[in-house]
């Protein structure tokens, strides 16, 4: 039985035009093998599975290679590349840092840099994982990377190149390694699959590209697995079978279902993902995407951000041209809003049910909007006010209308607002006086004239007196209190929290005082963020009582994190005696007087 070579091993290039989707560095490094403008050493870094040691085994092949081509590649069948390719070059020494990280290993790895090579014109040492070496190790190799003999080149690869020294980082010439794009890696992947014997369909290796995130290791891993499971024939529902994916066509299809306004099917579908063994979240965020990819398909210059094969691209062009704008965008707001509060809700379930239940209900939210009626709504709500109504009927005697004139001085008292509307008009007979009864009355009358009803456009006023309105408006809006007013308040809505058995908002409002700032800011300070998380979900109710019961609708609240400074723990007698000797020096007295001693 011939021994598996898994196709990572297998199909591992050996030239440089041959590595996929890192064009910038083989191009970067053939043109200074051209010039003869090697480093002394270099830092590959990037994600793993995209070529830091593939490129690394190259470069260390090709700069000994006896015979280049054209194209400055190995050339594969000189007497340096074949001792390369066989695993016993001289000329190459490859430390694998993982397992290698101690100061001694690096100082064995300096004794052989000293000894020339025997043939050949460098030696080339290759170190993984650089990044788990010892801080002694880093160290000990500092002066050889700076200052190493002319024949020695030093490539270092890493996946975490934030925890490399900056000494080591300043010495090396450093190339960033990208993720490789799914194009990319799906057409390398349909060449081995040619090459294998295997047949396939697009759909099916961009869903492995795409599960790979970028990695072309983990694609070919994939790759070599769903062979096996399909029996070599790799198709879109194996991809899926196997690797356990939520496809595309459950949400092509719960999308219909969500445009056409279908809510029981929708939920439905979410209840058989479920049941296949899926997790709520990884729903949600698939359908994120899902509408993402609808909404930019609705452009053509977006649709090149698409990365999908060409059947998948043609479903999304036709879902894009039957789904509206407004609906996608909306859609993809309330699916966002939910993945960010699926973590912190204690029904997962119905978090997401909730979400669907709201998007299969936006069509008609958006077609209620460019109704008739609430297009002349909205087009009255623009416009300006004209004029102040200022007429109002007193229940007794015989009064003639009563036009306000415009006041030229701000008055900040309801009291003064009402007496100047009541100030006879040269010309006309003057009102009796009124009552304090027929005041409020009054009163009311003129404030419901101001603020506009929305059932009754008619009742929205003009600028011309905007000035008046606010005088009038000023008594509701913003009428002053104190800290005691606040307090009182405070207390009462925290007994009422307390009925509806929201106990850790209660104990918030409890242990932690409001305190009045200018502007009528309020601040209550807290410990931490988890009180200000279970604080904003309660905060919209909390100041719609107190801006109603405090008759202000300026007041706004903000929680402040305050850190709180422990005192020092008294273990010892000896601390526990000269704490109390610091609150009551009569104590060191007495001890004095009676020579006392402590144990």
């Amino acid at each position: 039985m011939e021994n598996f070579i898994v196709s990572a091993r297998k199909y591992r290039p050996v030239l440089f035009e041959s590595v996929v989707g890192q064009s910038h560095i083989t191009n970067t490094l053939k043109n200074a093998i051209k010039n003869n403008q090697l480093a002394q050493a270099f830092l590959f870094c990037g994600p793993r599975g995209v070529g830091k040691t593939t490129c690394a085994r190259i470069l260390a092949k090709t700069i000994n290679c006896t015979n280049l081509t054209a194209d400055h590649e190995a050339c594969g069948v000189c007497e340096s590349c074949v001792s390369f390719q066989n695993g016993n070059s001289f000329n190459f020494h490859e430390l694998d840092a993982a397992s290698n990280n101690s100061v001694d290993d690096i100082r064995n790895l300096i004794d052989q840099v000293r000894i020339p090579p025997q043939a050949g014109k460098y030696k080339v040492y290759i170190i993984d994982e650089v990044h788990m070496l010892s801080q002694s190790a880093f160290n000990a190799f500092l002066k050889t990377l700076e200052e190493p003999p002319a024949y020695a080149i030093f490539i270092l690869a890493t996946t975490e190149k934030h925890k490399i020294l900056p000494t080591i980082l300043s010495r090396c010439q450093i190339f960033d390694f990208n993720r490789i794009r799914v194009e990319d890696m799906a057409q390398h992947l349909a060449g081995i699959a040619t090459k294998e014997n295997v047949s396939y369909d697009m759909d099916g290796l961009h869903l492995i590209a795409q599960k790979a995130d970028g990695g072309l290791r983990d694609a070919l891993s994939m790759f070599d697995q769903i062979v096996s499971f399909s029996n070599r024939a790799l198709s879109y529902q194996a991809v899926i079978d196997n690797l356990n994916i939520l496809d595309y066509d459950y949400y092509f299809k719960l999308t219909d279902l969500l445009l056409a306004q279908d809510t029981p099917g929708a939920l439905l579908l979410f209840d058989d993902i479920l049941n296949n063994g899926f997790d709520g979240n990884h729903f949600i965020t698939g359908l994120a995407s899902h509408l993402r990819n609808v909404l930019i398909c609705r452009d053509a210059s977006t649709v090149k951000l698409l990365e999908v094969s060409e059947n998948i691209k043609a479903k999304y062009l036709e879902q894009a041209r039957l789904a509206p704008a407004s609906f996608l965008l909306s859609a993809l707001n309330i699916a966002n809003q939910c993945d960010l509060n699926y973590r912190l809700s204690k029904n997962q379930r119905l978090q997401v049910e909730l979400t669907l239940m709201k998007i299969s209900h936006l069509a008609q939210a958006l077609q209620l909007s460019q109704s008739e009626n609430v297009q002349q709504l909205a087009e009255q709500l623009k416009k300006k006010p004209k004029t102040l109504a200022a007429e109002a009927e007193v229940s007794y005697g015989k009064t003639e209308p009563v036009v306000t004139p415009k006041p030229q001085i701000p008055v900040s008292s309801e009291k003064k607002a009402v007496e100047s509307v009541a100030t006879p008009v040269p010309g006309k007979p003057s009102a009796a006086p009124l009552p304090s009864a027929g005041k409020s009355l009054l009163n009311r009358d003129l404030k419901a004239s101001i603020i506009p009803n929305l059932k009754d456009p008619s009742s929205i006023k003009s600028e011309d007196n905007a000035e008046a309105e606010k005088v009038i408006l000023s008594g509701v809006e913003r009428q002053p209190f104190t800290q005691e007013d606040l307090i009182k308040q405070w207390v009462t809505y925290s007994g009422i929290v307390k009925a509806q058995n929201k106990m850790s908002l209660v104990a918030i409002l409890e242990n932690y005082t409001p305190i009045l700032k200018e502007n009528f800011r309020i601040e209550l300070p807290i410990e931490n963020k988890l009180q200000e998380t279970e604080l904003t979900y309660e905060k919209i109710d909390l100041l719609n009582f107190l801006r109603q019961k405090l008759l202000n609708f300026q007041i706004s609240l903000d929680p402040v994190i305050t850190e709180i400074k422990e005192g020092k723990k008294l273990y010892t007698a000896k601390d526990k005696y000269l704490h109390m000797a610091e609150k009551n020096p009569a104590l060191d007295e007495f001890r004095k007087v009676f020579n006392l001693d402590l144990n």
